[in-house]
């Protein structure tokens, strides 16, 4: 049962069983809990997934017995909740943090890649936080863009 629940939750609740793209299908699932979340709690869940995802994803690698599956989706859940953080809630952002936050959890600019080295869950999840970081700065600096050309 405790296993099922692992692979459940670091699943996305299963979408990161999907054929193609797990990482972006996972992603969809942030964008979902996103939508429905009030903005002044998207930080809040984001490190509480975070935190959830560092135990889930450790128990995952051992289950899946291998480094970072790519069934584990818990960590691009997380990460696009960190990429919406302190945001104006809009569709346009949404969309936009959804393909900024893959742009740089696939090209994973430094520190991301070398965050994968970390122990077990912490290796899962930081480099999506830090793509997550890295999308909040990028569509910052567009709402100060916006803010000076309209």
């Amino acid at each position: 049962m405790k296993n099922l629940l692992v692979k459940i939750f670091a699943s996305g609740f299963g979408t990161g069983y999907s054929p193609f793209a797990s990482g972006t299908v996972g992603t969809l699932v942030g964008v979902a809990i996103y939508y429905f979340l009030p903005v002044k709690y998207v930080i809040l869940v984001a490190v509480i997934i975070f935190i959830f995802g560092v135990y889930i994803s450790t128990a995952a690698e051992k289950i899946y017995k291998k480094k970072d599956s790519g069934k584990i989706v818990i960590d691009e859940i997380a990460g696009y909740l960190f990429s919406m953080a302190f945001l104006p809630k809009s569709m346009y952002f949404a969309v936009a943090g959804f393909f900024f936050f893959r742009l740089y959890d696939v090209w994973k600019p430094s520190p991301a890649r070398e965050s994968q080295d970390l122990k077990g869950g912490w290796g899962v999840m930081t480099d999506d936080l830090i793509a997550g970081i890295y999308t909040n700065v990028t569509l910052w600096i567009c709402v100060l863009i916006i803010k000076f050309i309209v």
